[in-house]
């Protein structure tokens, strides 16, 4: 995943360097090379010491990961004919794999429901709303307002602490609630950051000049990890 051998070479991390890597079973993966990517996500490189050597690859990449909530896949999700079938001790377990250093560095986790037969068979509308096409649109126009109201190239999720306190000015509103939400949820200050920086996205989106309480409640429901934990 990280890289190394003899000779040291690239890992998939590197590979996927300014790209998108995509980790399905995410909690399948042995825990040592879970905890191999925190360095990576937060510094976007690795380093890997050979020989009284040390070797730095690039890896700034978008990390995408799928996991299931139990290792049968059901907890939570559970009907007349589908049953978990996993014990406390096994699911404790299982989710204790993703270790909080590990998704406090992950900057959106949201839970995906399952889909009913009439919806994997309806017919899709025409050109709607969350077509690929306008969504890229969409993501221009947000680019290009970013860039008016900065004049920075500096992506939203790779904005150091100083420079999250510079662009993320909140209103008075998006202050109160993300105020609460912190006290409630017991957010660690990487996790702060995140949704501040997660919501100047949004609001970037939405073409306003400070982060409202529109922006701030979408950033905290994009983290349902903590409210879990």
């Amino acid at each position: 995943m990280i890289g190394g051998g003899v000779p040291v070479r690239p890992g998939e991390i590197s590979m996927a360097h300014h790209g998108v890597l995509f980790l399905d079973e995410f909690l399948e993966f042995r825990r040592p090379v879970l905890e191999s990517l925190r360095e990576p996500l937060e510094e976007g490189r690795v380093t890997i010491s050979r020989n009284h050597h040390q070797y730095v690859f690039p890896a700034q990449f978008l990390l995408i990961v799928a996991m299931n909530p139990c290792p049968c896949g059901f907890y939570g999700y559970e009907s007349e004919r589908k049953q978990c079938i996993c014990s406390a001790a096994q699911i404790e377990k299982y989710r204790g794999k993703l270790s909080g250093p590990l998704y406090d560095r992950l900057d959106i986790h949201i839970d995906v429901p399952l889909i009913s037969f009439q919806e994997l068979t309806k017919e899709k509308g025409g050109d709607g709303e969350y077509t690929t096409s306008k969504m890229c649109q969409r993501i221009q126009r947000a680019l290009q307002f970013k860039q008016q109201r900065k004049g920075s190239e500096v992506v939203n999720s790779r904005l150091s602490a100083k420079e999250v306190e510079q662009e993320c000015s909140l209103t008075s509103g998006a202050q109160e609630l993300l105020k609460l939400a912190f006290e409630k949820l017991h957010f660690s200050a990487r996790g702060y950051h995140k949704i501040l920086k997660l919501a100047r996205s949004i609001a970037d989106l939405n073409q306003t000049e400070q982060i409202d309480e529109l922006a701030i409640s979408e950033a905290i429901s994009y983290r349902s990890l903590d409210r879990k934990r």
